[in-house]
């Protein structure tokens, strides 16, 4: 992601200026990815790197590549920054998000209702929710809820929403008038065949039926008299077409499944291509931004919407989003569902919202995170551990600090001053006002990791707290006197907690790692869970509660369970 933000700022500024400087880039570099300034050394290398490559190029290669990049701009007496795309007229933009309800939304389709939804946004326009439900056999009330309640916590709003199968009649209606003007066929071959036919560029035999007996066969699909497989209705377009989404494509097919919103009252449903552009059309939309795997199939778009001479939206076609480490595509994380190799579609390793809501990732930093890659048409595949990064310096204001004890062991602090015996100290929670409290005496546990690095004549300071000279250390106890309040330098620090059953609550945190392995498959060893023992306040906290466990991380609490807290790590 770093070398494409580059790269797209080195190249406007070698076509403004004759030829790329560094010291115009790097501002607007840092203004994209903030997080470069904690990496400048690698982010000026890079910087000089990538400069040294636009420098070496003539102007037409640098204007043929600007033009995979999308930019942010700012008009004169505009507050807000806007992107820069074609035809979009400020108060006249309509966008649409259109998930499929036939799984549970990943952080991929964030991005894309994040950009439709920002784009719409900035420019006064109006971004519509659609349900693009036109495949019965995959598609349930469930995935709609579920979708709705993702979107929701994203703090997503939209202007209407509305379903594509509601939309049957009409389509249906604008495939008979494509095949009374003779741009759409009824075709009863067999997919090997259709398959073939297309390979070869070789014209289907059924493209010579007469109109009147398509029209005919077509109202026999519509009814329901025709059984599911036997024939589609297929565009006229283009056999030796190169690209082969023209080869004359499926508009609509037979599928007898009873729909989860429309029941059984239609048989013949319509294809992805043929009810998306007629459906834009019909909602007013102007920009149909979608993810550029269906670059191909823009043609086939238009061609349609030309076919039935219906107004034609301008779409846009974005990078896909790929993380390193996971993969989004429904496809791979539906088997590890079903072969319950996780939790669940809201496994905190899965990349869908679900999962990452589960982990404690805020809709904020999932929000900054696929705008950051923009309407931009590179490919780039950024690092999970950016989202995580992200994550981290949202919270960093807002999750109340506490103490955890990994696998704890004993310490026992002798000499302490008689203030410190059976005292109530209180710390702060880093959040507000809010505090907590403890008894301290002498009787204390800390994590088995700092104990057993600890020798004799060590002075460390038990945080917060005060300091303490080891006098013997043990495997199990750590005998230890009081050695004063000074905040000594370079002194180690080590958290703590009252050795007293009151005062402590046992608790887990599920640790994930990558979702694949180096291999590139599921990573069998994703997942850990760490033992120990957290502040007794930890039970008053509300459920999906995220807080930080000093030197150790951000986690948000999954479940109370009897005797212990459950919490899954985030960042």
């Amino acid at each position: 992601m770093l070398d494409g933000i580059i790269k797209k700022h080195a190249l406007k500024n070698a076509l403004e200026y004759g030829k790329a400087q560094e010291k115009g880039i790097i501002g607007k570099v840092i203004a994209e990815y903030p997080d470069a300034k904690s990496e400048m050394k690698l982010v000026m290398e890079k910087l000089r790197e990538i400069v040294a490559q636009v420098n070496a190029m003539d102007k037409a290669q640098i204007e043929s590549l600007l033009k995979n990049y999308a930019f942010e701009e700012k008009k004169a007496g505009e507050g807000a920054r806007k992107f820069r795309i074609d035809g979009a007229t400020d108060g006249k933009v309509v966008t649409r998000f259109l998930p499929e309800p036939n799984g549970y939304l990943h952080i991929g389709h964030a991005k894309a209702a994040f950009l439709s939804s920002e784009l719409a946004r900035q420019y006064n326009g109006k971004c519509i929710l659609r349900f693009d439900d036109t495949n019965p056999e995959a598609e349930s009330q469930e995935f709609v809820d579920s979708i709705k309640r993702s979107l929701k916590w994203l703090g997503l709003v939209f202007s209407a929403e509305n379903y594509t199968s509601d939309k049957m009649h009409q389509l249906s209606k604008f495939g008979g008038k494509m095949v009374i003007l003779g741009k759409a066929y009824v075709c009863t071959c067999r997919q090997e065949e259709m398959k073939a036919n297309r390979y070869a560029r070789k014209d289907c035999a059924c493209r010579e039926r007469k109109g009147g007996e398509n029209f005919h066969l077509y109202e026999q699909m519509l009814k329901g008299e025709i059984a599911q497989g036997e024939m589609i209705l297929r565009f006229r377009g283009d056999m030796q077409s190169d690209n082969t989404v023209m080869r004359d494509p499926t508009l609509f097919r037979i599928i007898k499944a009873p729909h989860y919103r429309q029941g059984t009252q239609y048989s013949a449903w319509p294809t992805y291509d043929f009810e998306v552009s007629i459906s834009d059309s019909l909602d007013d939309v102007t920009h149909a931004l979608r993810s550029k795997e269906y670059e191909l199939r823009d043609e086939l778009y238009y061609a349609i919407l030309a076919a039935v001479n219906m107004p034609k939206p301008i779409v846009y076609d974005f990078s896909r989003l790929n993380i390193k480490g996971t993969l989004l595509s429904k496809r791979f994380l539906r088997p590890l569902i079903e072969q319950k190799k996780v939790m669940g579609w809201d496994d905190p390793r899965l990349p869908t919202l679900d999962g990452l809501k589960r982990r404690g990732i805020l809709p904020e930093a999932i929000r900054e995170f696929v705008l950051r890659q923009g309407l931009s048409k590179v490919e780039s595949e950024p690092e999970f551990d950016d989202l995580l990064a992200i994550n981290r310096r949202v919270l960093d204001s807002i999750a109340p600090h506490y103490f955890f004890i990994k696998d704890p062991m004993k310490l026992k602090a002798a000499n302490l001053p008689l203030e410190y015996s059976g005292r109530k100290i209180e710390l702060a929670t880093h959040v507000g006002d809010g505090k907590r409290y403890f008894s301290v005496g002498g009787d204390l546990i800390i994590p088995k990791e700092d104990g057993i690095a600890l020798i004799a004549g060590d002075i460390i300071r038990l945080k917060d707290l005060f300091n303490v000279k080891i006098i013997k250390a043990q495997k199990t106890i750590i005998n230890c006197e009081y050695a004063g309040l000074e905040n000594l330098p370079n002194t180690k620090k080590i958290q703590w907690l009252p050795n007293d059953d009151s005062q402590m609550a046992k608790c887990e945190i599920i640790e994930t790692g990558p979702l694949l392995n180096d291999k590139g498959v599921f990573n069998d060893e994703g997942m850990k869970i760490s033992k120990g023992i957290c502040e007794a306040s930890c039970k008053d906290l509300p459920a999906d509660s995220i807080i930080q466990f000093e030197r150790y991380g951000f986690c948000r609490l999954d479940e109370k369970k009897k005797g212990k807290l459950v919490f899954i790590y985030s960042c």
